[in-house]
């Protein structure tokens, strides 16, 4: 994501400028060859993980119609999202990273960072819709169709995409970002050739709170009220097969592989997504209160380190259903393009 502080305060390796021959140019990154491929190298696997994992998704419900469901359309958008971000956001921020320098001027590096901002916070927000969504499946299921349906999808869809490009474009283009700390910009962060992401304290706080702990404060409530409501029907169905008298084989299988499942899916989901993100929004948020001291390479090391929730969302919503397993084998397979392939059953009713 791109709230990293890229000034030319931090440790730089040697005296050398984006553009060497204009006065008040942002210094340059002159790393090692070698260690300049291995970052690309990396950086370009996570690009290319993140693109073709959500390509898949997309595909998947998109072409079948069995997926076109309200559910579904959450994780649609969802991967569209990431993909964007993997395709138009990453690589310029991977050269930034490895450079140190923004040659494209500073109306696309504000376009940039508002467009970066954005598709990390609408990913984030599509997280705490799908955590609502499974909310009503499990704690509400017999008004889960009347509560989820098609109108529900569309708010939550545009309160998605909407609210968070407000957001982004109108704090990063009306300078929202710097304000209180205006004198601290100019004298030690902006330069000709760069493209810093300066938060002021205030600024830094309140986008953080936003684009992070207030959603992540959701998705832990959520997680754990429908954790305990799991729990409580897993016992319930043991009791009650205990009651009928149900074979022992039949009732452990179910209620043990339930629960189980639900704890591992549970944790996968909430582990991911704070492992990805909490130490890049924890240094945000403190930074500016320690006068940004906090090294430009560790910023960027935790901004990919967000990155990659992009591409681990595929893996945790979608490669852990069935149906996206039989999917994507009849993608690779090249069935997809079979005479009524859009109508093959991925998983019974």
């Amino acid at each position: 994501m791109g709230f990293s502080n890229d000034s030319n305060y931090n440790i730089i390796l040697t005296e050398t400028f984006c553009y060497e021959f204009v006065s008040g140019s942002c210094k340059k990154l002159a790393r090692p060859l070698t260690l300049q491929f291995l970052m690309f190298l990396l950086m370009g696997l996570i690009i290319v993980i993140t693109m073709s994992g959500n390509l898949l998704v997309i595909t998947s419900i998109a072409h079948f119609k069995q997926l076109h469901t309200s559910t579904n359309y959450l994780i649609l958008s969802l991967a569209m999202c990431d993909f964007l971000l993997g395709a138009f956001v990453m690589p310029c921020s991977a050269v930034r990273s490895v450079t140190g320098c923004w040659y494209l001027g500073d109306f696309l590096c504000k376009l940039h960072t508002s467009t970066d901002i954005t598709l990390s916070t609408v990913s984030i927000f599509h997280l705490s819709f799908i955590s609502v969504d499974r909310y009503f499946a499990v704690c509400d299921p017999l008004m889960y169709k009347s509560l989820i349906n098609s109108a529900a999808i569309l708010i939550m869809l545009t309160i998605s995409w909407l609210v968070p490009a407000i957001f982004a474009y109108g704090m990063i283009f009306s300078g929202l970002n710097v304000k209180g700390s205006e004198d601290f910009y100019e004298a030690h962060v902006q330069c000709f050739g760069g493209c810093p992401v300066f938060f002021s304290r205030a600024s830094a706080a309140v986008a953080s709170t936003f684009s992070f702990f207030l959603p992540s404060l959701i998705i832990l409530s959520i997680y754990l009220k429908i954790y305990v409501v799991a729990r409580r029907q897993a016992r319930s169905i043991k009791d009650l097969a205990q009651q009928f008298q149900v074979p022992k084989r039949n009732k452990s299988g179910v209620t043990k592989h339930q629960e189980r499942r639900g704890a591992k899916t549970l944790a996968i989901v909430v582990g991911v997504f704070l492992i990805c993100w909490t130490p890049f929004f924890l240094s945000n948020i403190i930074d500016p209160f320690i006068d940004y001291s906090i090294p430009k390479v560790l910023v960027d090391a935790m901004v990919w380190f967000g990155y990659l929730n992009s591409a681990l969302n595929p893996v945790v919503y979608a490669f852990l259903y069935t149906w996206f397993r039989k999917a994507l084998k009849i993608i690779i397979c090249g069935e997809i393009f079979h005479r009524n392939s859009c109508r093959l059953q991925l998983h019974s009713e």
